[in-house]
């Protein structure tokens, strides 16, 4: 295992020693390996945002960001090493940036006290705080997206899918199959078909089931794909002359890197998101300043505005209010693991506080309580337009089916607590 540490703090303020206090944030990052193209933007954006607010404000309430780079190679058991390794670090929270990971965290780090934010990925249930007190995964989850992509195909069939068959190609772990049961209930609301195509790590070989849509020529494709899987999904897409508009992946199978290799041919393939996209907002022009031109980038600089490191900087920026509203809530700078769970489940994002970070317009407001760790679920349809070499919002924001999902939450999130020992309830 690699273990890279990323101190951002001046050397003076190191070499002050244990008695000062800093922001200890490990990245669990993935920059080798076959989900390296994926892992390598967040990672980017992640780190970036941090360098941002210590060289521009001097960390976060006066108190400066310890980064340390851990990487999993997007491995559960490398995943769970870095958690062990850095936790005794003063680590304040933690986002593996893996769904297989995060299950294997969800008992260590409540048991631990440490919270985890999983940024639309992870255990879905865990959005009842009530059960996963430590664990949160706002602003959207797995089944918001499937919710959402559903929503989509049913404005574009007029609100009729009775007659219709979807295939849903997925990554065959923990990951890909999140969307499963919640695409299943949605079946049996709306009346379509559904097949299920589950494709090995790391997902290179995709044959049979992309020779099974040509021969069955769903209507519609949706896919939960990471890292070369996605390029080859979309390659063999292309290769049978699936219709690139029908075809729909989840937001972590909609980054450049993943079209690209396809080249013009993939044009009009289409990815949910939770965010907005590129670069055209007054907070790049401070991180252009103070990081990229300083020299003081994570990676080689070149992913800026990139749709992955607008997530990975989505997810720093989200993190860094959760510690502000922490440090507002507890009235010291100096705040614990518990005082930023607490501040993580009392965090606001406002339109205005966005505007106020130079990122408006950015992404949709939620509110974070014991009973919603997840925010509203809501998403947009987002599309490649390979002439401009850009993913481009093409639908508003839509808020998943609460009535469908609702429920499944709350089954799932009680049979957890049960198995688990246990009581829930919100102070």
């Amino acid at each position: 295992m690699k273990l890279r540490l990323a101190t951002l703090a001046l050397g003076a303020v190191l070499a002050a020693g244990p008695a000062l206090a800093e922001l200890v944030i490990p990245d669990l990052s993935y920059r080798t390996g076959p989900y390296a193209a994926n892992g390598i933007p967040f990672s980017d954006g992640y780190q970036d945002y941090f360098t941002l607010l210590n060289e521009r404000d001097g960390g976060i309430g006066g108190e400066r960001i310890r980064l340390i780079e851990c990487e999993t190679g997007y491995n559960t058991e490398q995943g769970v090493e870095c958690y062990e390794s850095t936790k005794g670090e003063g680590t304040l929270v933690y986002e593996p940036l893996s769904t297989g990971i995060t299950y294997q965290l969800i008992p260590k780090a409540s048991a631990d006290g440490i919270p985890v934010h999983t940024l639309g990925y992870g255990r879905t249930s865990a959005k009842n705080g009530a059960v996963f007190r430590w664990i949160f995964n706002y602003p959207a989850n797995y089944w918001d997206g499937a919710s959402v992509a559903i929503k989509h195909i049913l404005d574009q069939e007029g609100g009729d899918l009775s007659d219709k068959t979807i295939a849903l190609v997925y990554h065959n772990s923990a990951y890909g199959k999140e969307p499963i049961r919640t695409l299943e209930e949605l079946a049996k609301k709306h009346g379509y078909s559904l097949t299920l195509l589950p494709v090995d790590h790391p997902g290179q070989e995709q044959k049979s089931q992309w020779l099974q849509i040509r021969r069955e020529r769903p209507d519609y494709v949706i896919m939960w794909g990471w890292g070369v899987m996605n390029q080859v999904a979309i390659q063999e897409a292309v290769n049978i002359r699936y219709p690139m508009d029908h075809f729909i992946g989840i937001w972590w199978s909609g980054s450049e890197n993943d079209v690209k290799p396809a080249g013009a041919a993939a044009d009009g393939y289409k990815a949910l998101t939770f965010h907005n996209l590129g670069d055209d907002y007054p907070l790049y022009d401070d991180m252009r300043k103070y990081v990229l031109d300083a020299g003081k980038v994570a990676g080689a600089g070149d992913n800026l505005g990139t749709a992955l490191y607008n997530r990975g900087m989505y997810a720093a920026m989200l993190a860094a209010e959760a510690i502000k509203t922490a440090q507002d809530m507890a009235g010291t700078s100096q705040i614990t693991r518990a005082q930023l769970r607490d501040g993580m489940e009392n965090l606001e994002i406002t339109e205005e506080k966005m505007a106020a970070l130079g990122l408006p317009n950015f992404g949709p407001e939620f509110k974070v309580t014991c009973e919603n760790h997840g925010g509203n679920g809501f998403a947009a349809v987002s599309q490649w337009d390979a002439a401009a070499g850009e993913f481009k919002l093409i639908t508003d924001y839509m808020q998943s089916d609460q009535e469908v999902l609702a429920p499944l939450i709350e089954e799932d999130s009680m049979a957890y607590a049960k198995q688990n020992g246990i009581e829930p309830g919100c102070n």
